[in-house]
């Protein structure tokens, strides 16, 4: 009898160490598909970020454009008037000119305007890597909740399976008219 008791109580540790291991199995399932909820949740925060980086350097590479006008516009009203207040002299002209170049010999707003254009194609490059990255996670994601076991299993469990969409890269075939209000 001794050792019937010592077999039941193996046996019963055994059935009761499977038990837990289906459990926390089937609960692993369910954290995979949360954890890939997650991954997908974060690709979809990072094109968020980005495109909400590019509406700022929109904004900005718009105020840059109108000042550079500006000042542009002032500098030539400026020669204009140098200009028309003298006899005609082209004299008086080139000196005009070459005292515009000399206060400005690089326009810095040209700079800005290049380095946010940069910036833009930049943005718009990390844009389109964020979507891509996006879709591979809603691919994975759909994938692993479909397959078996873990769909039969993630229903047991009364898991929600989320119906995320992949982005559409379709692109409107007319530009932005009218940038600047004007």
């Amino acid at each position: 009898m001794k050792n019937a008791w010592k077999v039941v109580l193996i046996v019963f540790v055994g059935v009761l160490a499977v038990l837990l291991m289906g459990v926390f199995g089937v609960q692993g399932f369910q954290n995979k598909a949360i954890s890939y909820e997650e991954q997908v949740n974060t690709a979809e925060s990072d094109i968020k970020v980005q495109e909400k980086r590019r509406v700022d350097l929109v904004y900005n590479l718009a105020d840059c454009v109108k000042q550079y006008d500006k000042h542009e516009s002032e500098t030539l009203k400026a020669i204009a008037d140098g200009r028309g207040g003298s006899s005609g002299d082209v004299e008086n002209v080139t000196t005009a000119i070459s005292a515009v170049s000399e206060a400005y010999p690089e326009l810095k707003s040209n700079q800005n305007y290049k380095e946010l254009m940069n910036e833009l194609s930049m943005t718009e490059n990390l844009i389109a890597e964020y979507r891509s990255n996006y879709n591979k996670q809603v691919k994975s994601y759909r994938r692993y909740v479909r397959a078996f076991p873990q769909r039969f299993f993630l229903n047991m469990l009364g898991y929600e399976i989320q119906d995320f969409k992949l982005l559409d890269y379709g692109a409107t075939e007319d530009a932005p008219q009218n940038l600047f209000g004007e």
